[in-house]
C-alpha cells in the first residue's frame, strides 16, 4: 500500500479504511479519523433532508422556530385554501399539504390554537385530529391508492420537528413501488404530482360536512 497518499494507513478489517469507501481522499463526504485519516463508520444509516433547512432558517429571525410571530401553522388558516394548500378545515384543526413532502399526498394536521405539544392539546383538538387523520387515510386511499401510510408526530426540536411550536401530525402515503433510484444517485426526491393538483384532487374526495 502506498504511504503516502493521504489516508494511507494499513488496512485493519472493520475501521472502513478509505480504500474501501467510494470517493477521493479529498472527498469531505467520508469521514476520517483525525489522527489516523482513515474512514471511521458507524452503525448508522442516514436519511439526508437538506430542504427542512427551510423550515429551520425560517425561524431563526424571530423569537423561535414556529413563534407566533412567525409560524407557518397560525399564517395558513389566513389565507385562502388554494394559497394555503389546505385540504379540510374543521372546527378545532385543519388539514394541509406539506410545502416540502417527503412523498406526494403528504399531509399536516394542525390544531388552529398555537401549542407545541400533544400532552397540551384539549380532548376536543385531539379528538377532531384523530377524526381528521382518519379521513385523510380514507381520502389518499381513494385518490392516490396507496398501500400504507406513515403517521407520527416529532415534540420539540430535538426530536426533529422543523416548526417544534406548533403541534402538527404528518401523514405520508406509501405505495409498494414508490421507492426509486433517484435519491440515491441524484440526490433528488421525484415527485409525480404537482401540489396545487393533489390540494385539487384530495379537497374535492374530502366528505362534505354534516
Amino acid at each position: 500500500m502506498d504511504q503516502e497518499r493521504p489516508g494511507g494507513t494499513e488496512h485493519v478489517p472493520g475501521t472502513g479504511h478509505v480504500d474501501d469507501v467510494a470517493g477521493s481522499a479529498d472527498d469531505p463526504l467520508v469521514i476520517r479519523d483525525a489522527a489516523t485519516g482513515a474512514a471511521v463508520p458507524d452503525a448508522f444509516q442516514r436519511l439526508w433532508n437538506p430542504h427542512r433547512m427551510a423550515y429551520i432558517d425560517a425561524g431563526r429571525d424571530g423569537d423561535g422556530r414556529g413563534h407566533k410571530d412567525d409560524c407557518p401553522f397560525c399564517e395558513a388558516p389566513r389565507k385562502s385554501d388554494e394559497d394555503a394548500l389546505i385540504v379540510a378545515r374543521g372546527e378545532h384543526a385543519y388539514v394541509l399539504l406539506n410545502l416540502y413532502p417527503y412523498n406526494n399526498g403528504h399531509l399536516l394536521v394542525c390544531p388552529y390554537r398555537h401549542v407545541p405539544l400533544y400532552d397540551e392539546a384539549t380532548a376536543d383538538e385531539t379528538r377532531e385530529m384523530a377524526e381528521l387523520t382518519q379521513t385523510a387515510m380514507r381520502v389518499l386511499r381513494s385518490v392516490s391508492h396507496c398501500d400504507g401510510f406513515n403517521i407520527g408526530m416529532n415534540q420539540g426540536e430535538v426530536a426533529g420537528a422543523g416548526v417544534a411550536a406548533h403541534l402538527h401530525q404528518h401523514i405520508v402515503p406509501r405505495w409498494q413501488s414508490d421507492a426509486n433510484f433517484f435519491p440515491i444517485i441524484a440526490r433528488t426526491k421525484s415527485m409525480s404530482q404537482l401540489l396545487g393538483e393533489t390540494r385539487r384532487l384530495v379537497a374535492e374526495g374530502w366528505p362534505a360536512a354534516d
